[in-house]
């Protein structure tokens, strides 16, 4: 006798009830379903079923668009940021440049009143370097030989007195700085005309050698070029004293000088390439 599990039927029955429920899915969506038949039933329990499926897929899928859309936004609003930045960069340098072309025409408006001032053929120059070791206290100069610039030559700034040139090349010069101890100016006191030496000192500072015990000098009282050594023409300011002491057995006052130019902040100098008229006139006498 045959086993049933052998037949056609028991062999494909997962096939035929498949294509049986099909077939009936089929006929209902094409004959359609009335409203209270009892075929609606299942469907209305299959629907229900399926509707936190479809609202979930229909929020997921609105989430999605959502999602693109706000990170298309977003990368917009990022480009546009960037730009912005670039923008205000570019702005912020512009007024930089601006207020520093200004703040330049300023001191050179001030130069040129100062060189109006002394009457005297000077010759102006840019500082483009410094000494970097701090041994020596000097400064690299725009202007040379070229320029008519020679060592020994006095340097202003509106200030005041800032120092000497000790070398110059055809296109460069360097300037020895009023507070570097191997600097040496012939000066006065202006209220009480005690005669001195100005130098700097090998630690830090300025001071004014050679000056007797017995002058009368007071804290306050301006310091300005003698005229007497032939590089400064008489009475440009080179500072003022704001120390003085007597102690000691010496013969001479320690007195400090504040110079009236700020030699750390020097941009642009004057060099005097003209000798003092009162002395060439003296000289050819």
């Amino acid at each position: 006798m045959q086993d049933p599990k052998d037949t056609f039927l028991w062999r494909n029955r997962v096939a035929l009830a498949g294509g049986v429920l099909l077939l009936l899915a089929a006929h209902m969506l094409s004959s359609g379903v009335r409203q209270g038949d009892t075929l609606a039933r299942p469907q209305g329990l299959v629907s229900e079923a399926l509707r936190p499926f479809q609202a979930a897929s229909s929020r997921m899928g609105h989430s999605a668009g959502d999602l693109f859309h706000h990170y298309f936004m977003l990368a917009s609003v990022a480009r546009e940021n960037q730009h912005l930045k670039e923008e205000v960069g570019q702005l912020n340098q512009r007024q930089a440049r601006m207020v520093e072309l200004e703040l330049e025409n300023h001191r050179l408006a001030e130069l040129l009143d100062l060189k109006e001032a002394i009457d005297l053929k000077v010759v102006a120059a840019d500082v483009i370097a410094s000494d970097a070791t701090g041994i020596a206290r000097t400064m690299v100069l725009s202007q040379g030989s070229g320029s008519g610039l020679l060592p020994g030559m006095g340097v202003i700034a509106t200030g005041g007195v800032v120092g000497k040139l000790i070398s110059s090349s055809p296109t460069a010069s360097r300037l020895m700085l009023l507070n570097d101890h191997n600097c040496a100016i012939d000066a006065f006191v202006q209220r009480s005309r005690s005669r001195g030496i100005v130098s700097g000192v090998a630690d830090d500072g300025v001071i004014m050698k050679y000056v007797e015990r017995t002058e009368d000098i007071k804290v306050g009282d301006p310091v300005v070029t003698s005229g007497l050594d032939g590089v400064f023409p008489r009475g440009l300011l080179i500072g003022s004293v704001f120390a003085i002491e007597r102690k000691g057995p010496g013969l001479f006052l320690n007195i400090s000088i504040k110079p009236a130019a700020d030699l750390r902040k020097l941009e642009q100098v004057l060099v005097i390439v003209q000798t003092p008229p009162h002395l060439a006139d003296s000289g050819a006498s």
